[in-house]
């Protein structure tokens, strides 16, 4: 199975998520949100780099699947994640994040960046202690 996205907690508090490019499947959709959920195991402030510079777009029940993790994990989030910064060079993959908030609104501090460098500096200014 290609990995739609690949979790890089090297950085921690700071967690790299890179979407590979690989078209998404039931399977692959749900390890990535799985996956993402997981980096939330230490109860520990963390900020999250979405980079989707080679992201494929999620079909619309991938998308569903997206809206339906943040309203379960909402609290999970807003007790721990300082902020996501989204790396999306691409204009159609941002229309899609705006479509995926639409159907449920982000909980936490984010900001749509071109580049990995302005997402690092603003992920870095975030106030990591409420």
């Amino acid at each position: 199975m290609e990995p739609y996205a690949v979790i890089d907690e090297s950085s921690f508090p700071i967690v790299r998520i890179g979407f590979t490019g690989s078209k998404s499947t039931d399977q692959n959709f749900q390890s990535y949100l799985d996956q993402t959920k997981a980096c939330y195991n230490a109860r520990k402030p963390l900020a999250i780099i979405f980079d989707a510079s080679k992201a494929s777009v999620p079909s619309l029940s991938h998308q569903k699947m997206q809206a339906n993790w943040l309203k379960e994990n909402e609290g999970l989030m807003k007790n721990f994640c300082a902020g996501t910064a989204y790396i999306i060079p691409n204009a159609a993959i941002r229309g899609i994040l705006k479509m995926i908030f639409s159907f449920q609104k982000q909980p936490v501090p984010y900001k749509i960046f071109e580049t990995e460098t302005e997402a690092l500096t603003w992920v870095k200014g975030l106030e990591w202690i409420k």
